[in-house]
This record gives structure tokens, sequence and C-alpha cells, in this order.
């Protein structure tokens, strides 16, 4: 008991009197009714040497890795230089070839405005300020027009799966540079209105009477009067709610305010989380029209030719939103039905629903996710956790904010405890010919292509997830799975002579990391577990679980689970922790041996490696991936998660 309560482990706590029963078993063979404190002793010992000789494999192998990857001292600057630009290239080319391509565009833009005010009669009043805001104006109607596609979701999804684009555009980055280029709007807006507030309209208010002639053209027979003038326009008025509206939108998607990350007052508490985040981003729609109009009221461009801003927006504009009304359609289209509603320890949400007719996905793709009984304008998106092969989706959904907390309550109120036999805390099942619960309507959107999708393409995968963050990963060992009984089917048919062959995949390895807080969380893909440990009779999936609330092995507060664990998983196959078949290792992994294991056991091969979770570990796994191919024959591609 006090171990258990040491260790975070409610669950062992339930069943001490059972475990004690099975020391005693295993200490007492006579039935004396007692056990020596030396047999438990020598117990305890046996489980860290068994840990110590699993350990000791490939070890003169390991050691040679360990001595490549000791850091090499180089000592001219200028070598250390160009190694460490010769790395970075190499691991970001698509990257920079397409920042370096969008800031020659930006540049370009700038320099032929400038360059054509510069000779204009308005310079001579204005001076450098109007070129500077005009050059500024031609890289927002570019950036304005550009914003729009990395979030076109549906076309980047057909674009990486339809086309070998991705070889040279980084896809995965998409919604990274839709916030490079809002850093690039701000800018713009900032030198746009910047020059015209402080610099030109002031210059204009000045100018003498024989400066201002050449200028009646734009301005009108008489000079403005006053500053006001200006700022009461169309133009003035469309431009200040412009920047109003943006700034809002902008300052409510940092991390501060999308994350909760600020300790604000009571009342100001709704401007932070994913809700403010989310509607103040629809102002762009007002932002759009009012950027219309304000390039059609322009001062110095009376021809409608040279009145260039709706020619940028058109395009992006039509494309995004043709996206919106399709997904408006498919989703309408799309609603589905429940099959089964599970509430999971940790507050995780399971919904199995029927696959529309045509719903084709990839595991590792994502979907958005509506529940009108919630809200009827919020999507969410969540990893699909079914595999391909199914005949339902199922989507895995930890409580974290407003949305998720309502939708679980939501769905809690058609659940009840489980029956014998079933999984969760609470539980509603759509039964064939029963009274069946009356579920809340919900809607889907989807798929959508993530980086974990491309888990095809490499014989070896390593798969990291951390808590909730192993959703996506779970299809992917179930489509692994499947790709195995596909495999045996076909062998078979070969044997009894069919020449039909289905499709399968090359993936002969997965490893599997699954690092999670709470020993409740095991629940949540207990049945993939034990499917994996049953059907895997040539261990190609490799299961790691680890509970990071268990102190490490070799730990004295841990020596007694760790013997139960091993006693338990023995006799009857069973992990204690997890209550699965896949046995549970204790504290965090020391991912540097993890790769290590990996580089041994894959030497000359490519590894996709593929991370969802916190952004504390990203860093970690992406350096340790590119030592390990920069030093071994082994190459570790990293890729993580973007939501």
């Amino acid at each position: 008991m006090l171990s258990a309560s040491a260790n975070k482990l409610s669950k062992l706590k339930e069943q001490a009197e059972e475990y004690a029963a099975l020391i005693m078993e295993e200490l007492d063979p006579d039935h004396l009714g007692y056990i020596e404190i030396y047999n438990l002793q020598m117990l305890l010992l046996e489980v860290p040497n068994e840990n110590a000789k699993r350990g000791n494999t490939s070890v003169n192998l390991s050691q040679m890795i360990s001595q490549k990857l000791a850091p090499t001292k180089i000592h001219n600057p200028v070598e250390r230089w160009l190694q460490k630009t010769k790395f970075f290239v190499e691991d970001n080319w698509k990257r920079i070839w397409v920042l370096l391509l969008w800031l020659c565009i930006l540049a370009g833009l700038f320099t032929w405005k400038f360059i054509q005010y510069r000779h204009r009669a308005i310079y001579h009043v204005m001076g450098y300020c109007v070129c500077m805001a005009k050059g500024a104006a031609e890289t927002l109607k570019f950036n304005m027009a550009l914003i729009l596609l990395p979030v076109c979701r549906n076309t980047i999804t057909w674009l990486r799966n339809k086309t070998k684009l991705g070889v040279a555009v980084p896809f995965d980055d998409n919604l990274n540079f839709h916030k490079v280029i809002a850093v690039a709007i701000a800018i713009g807006v900032g030198l746009h209105a910047g020059a015209h507030l402080t610099c030109d309209f002031p210059r204009l208010l000045h100018a003498s009477n024989e400066e201002y002639v050449p200028l009646q053209q734009f301005f009108g027979h008489n000079k403005p009067p006053n500053y006001w003038w200006f700022v009461k326009g169309v133009e003035g008025v469309t431009g200040v709610i412009m920047v109003v509206f943006m700034a809002i939108a902008f300052i409510l998607a940092t991390p501060w305010f999308r994350r909760n990350k600020l300790n604000l007052p009571k009342p100001l508490k709704r401007l932070t989380g994913f809700n403010a985040f989310w509607y103040s981003h629809h102002l762009f729609v007002i932002v759009y029209v009012l950027l219309i109009v304000h390039g059609i009221y322009l001062y110095l461009s009376h021809k409608w030719y040279k009145k260039t801003t709706w020619m940028y927006l058109a395009v992006p504009m039509l494309l995004y939103g043709g996206e919106r009304t399709l997904r408006a359609f498919r989703s309408g289209y799309k609603s589905v039905k429940l099959l089964k509603v599970a509430i999971y320890p940790g507050n995780v949400l399971s919904l199995h629903v029927s696959k529309p007719q045509g719903f084709k996905y990839k595991s590792g793709q994502y979907m958005f996710v509506n529940c009108p009984a919630v809200s009827s304008f919020e999507w969410h998106p969540f990893s699909i956790t079914s595999a391909p092969g199914d005949d339902f989706l199922s989507v895995h959904i930890r409580t974290l904010g407003d949305w998720t907390r309502e939708l679980k309550n939501v769905f809690s109120r058609v659940c009840e405890p489980p029956r014998s036999g079933k999984s969760g805390l609470l539980r509603a099942d759509y039964m064939q010919g029963e009274n069946n619960p009356s579920f809340p309507r919900l809607l889907i959107d989807g798929p959508y292509g993530a980086p974990a999708q491309d888990y095809r393409k490499y014989d070896v995968l390593l798969l990291v997830g951390l808590g909730i963050g192993a959703t996506p990963f779970i299809s992917i060992v179930k489509d692994i799975v499947n790709n195995m009984k596909l495999k045996d089917e076909e062998s078979d048919q070969l044997e009894n002579g069919s020449k039909h062959k289905k499709k399968t995949f090359n993936t002969n390895r997965a490893y599997f990391y699954w690092v999670t807080r709470e020993q409740g969380s095991f629940e949540w893909f207990k049945g993939v577990m034990n499917e994996v440990a049953e059907i895997d009779d040539k261990g190609i999936i490799e299961l790691h679980n680890y509970c990071t609330s268990v102190y490490e092995e070799g730990d004295a507060r841990s020596a007694l689970i760790a013997m139960l664990q091993t006693l338990n998983h023995a006799k009857h196959g069973v992990d204690i922790v997890s209550g699965t078949r896949v046995k549970t290792h204790f504290a965090k992994p020391n991912w540097r041996n993890v790769f290590k294991k990996v580089a041994v056991n894959h030497k000359d091969e490519r590894v996709g490696v593929f991370y969802c979770g916190a952004p504390a570990l990203t860093n970690e796994l992406r350096q340790l991936a590119l030592d390990f191919t920069r030093k071994t024959s082994t190459r570790f591609d990293f890729h993580k998660e973007n939501f």
C-alpha cells in the first residue's frame, strides 16, 4: 500500500490483497503462513539482475557508437562556423529555399514601388516617406493574399497526397509559414500606416501653394484644411478599422493569450483561450472587405488597372472561400452515427462513429469535429485513432479547455457505468434493435494531411507520444497490425495457388514509446496493446509504455512494484501498472539510449521519427535525430505534429 501510494498507483491499492497473496505463493510454497525477510530480500534483488542481463546486448557496438557521438572539437572558428552552416543547410534546405523565394518577391515588389514613386510629382512634396509607404503597401497586398494559402487545408492535403511536391516543399510547416507571413504583415502595416500618418500627411498640409498645384488631381482643387480630413475619409476610416481588427486578431493569436498563459483578472479571462483566438480570427472577413474598399479609394491612383489590391486577392480569396464552402457542404453531408462513447481516467473522451461513404484517410491524419449541442460554430481538430481498414472512425479527446470540457459533460449525460468486461469509467454503446441512448448530433470534416501520414515511406519507425499525443500513432500501430494480417493472408493464398495480391506496405519494424504521467491513461488504448502483443509473433512492433509517476527502476521506492510486476507478468502475462500484456517501464526514457538502440539494430537504414506531445521534448528529439544521422550510418528523419 505504501509503495503504491509513493508511486501514485491508485489501482494497485485496490488489489493489495491479491498481490500480497502472490508474494506469499512465491515465497511460501509450503503454506506455512509466513515468509522470511531473507527470502523477500533475495526476490527484490533478482529484478535488477534481470534488467542488467537484458541491457548487455550489443554492448561493444553500443560503446563504439557512444565514442563516435562524443563531440569532436574543432579549434578553428571558421571551420566550426562552416560545419554548423553546412549542417543547418542540410537540415533546413526546404524551408530555406521557400523563405528566400518569398523574401526575394517582397524585396522586388518593395523596390519596384519605391522607384516608381521616386519619379512621381508627389515625391517632391512627401519625399521618401511616400516611397516607403507605397513599397510597404505592395508587400502588404501580396502577403494578405499569400497568408490564406497555408490554411487551405484541403488543397495542401491534396498536394501532399497526389503530387510529388512534398519532396521539395515543407508542407508540415504550413502553420509556421502562416505565422511568419503574419509577422511580415504586422511590419508592413507599421511601415505603411506610420509613413502616412507621421510623415506624408503632415508634409502635404505644410506644402506651399506652388508645391500643391501638381497634387490637385489627387486631393482636389483646395488643399486639405487639417489632419482630420485624411482620417475621416473612406481611406482613413477603412485603414484605422483594419489596423484595430488586425491588432486584436494578432494579439489574441499569440501563445500567451491562445494557451491561457497570462494570469489576468477574472473579467478579462474571456480574452484568453482558444475561443478568443477562434472568434477574433474571423474578424479577417471584415478586414478583407475593407482592404478591397481601401484599395479602390486610393488617393494617388485613379485608373482602375492601377488599383491592384483586388487582383492580388482574387484567386486566394476564391480558393479559400471555395474551401470553406466545401467544408460546410461536406460536414453537413457527413453527419455521422455514434456507435460508442466512453469516458476514461485522465478526463479522456473516446468517440466511435460510423464511417461516411467515400471517407478515405491514412493513419496519422486528423479530422475536425463539431457538436452543435456545445457550439454550432466551433470546429476542433483531433487525430484519427482508428485504422483505415476499420469500419468505423474513432477519436480520443482530452479535456483541456472550455469546449472539450463541455463536450465531455454533454456525452456524460448519456453514459452509464460500464457492464462487466467493458472498459471506461462511463460508457454508452449503440446496440442494433435495442433501446439506445439519445446521443447528441456530431459532425465531422476531413480528413486532413499531417506529418505522421508519411510513415509508410520508412521501413523502420520510431514513434514517440506523450500523454494524449499517442493518438496519431495508435492508428499507425493498428494499420501495421492490419498490414501484418494481410501479408499472412497473402502468403496463405500463394500457398494455395491464388495469385490475387492485396496492397501492403514495407514497414518491417516499429518502436512505439508512449510516455504518460498517470496509470489510468493506459486504459485508453488497452485493447490495441493487447492485440499487438497477441498477434505480433514476429516482433515487428516493439511497444514501450512509460509511467513517469513511478520512481525509476533500481530506486528503493519502486523496488516492491518492480518485483510484483515481474511475478504477475510471469504468472498471468499481465502488467500490474498498465493492465495490459505490455510491460511498463518506470520514470522517463533515456532518449539517447533509445536512439542508440535503433542505430545499433538498423545500420544503413532510414528511420522515420514521429513525435506528438508537449513542445519541451521537441528540440531534444530533433537534436538526437541530427546527431545520430551525422555520426552513424543510420539516417533519422524527424517529424513533429502541428495543430
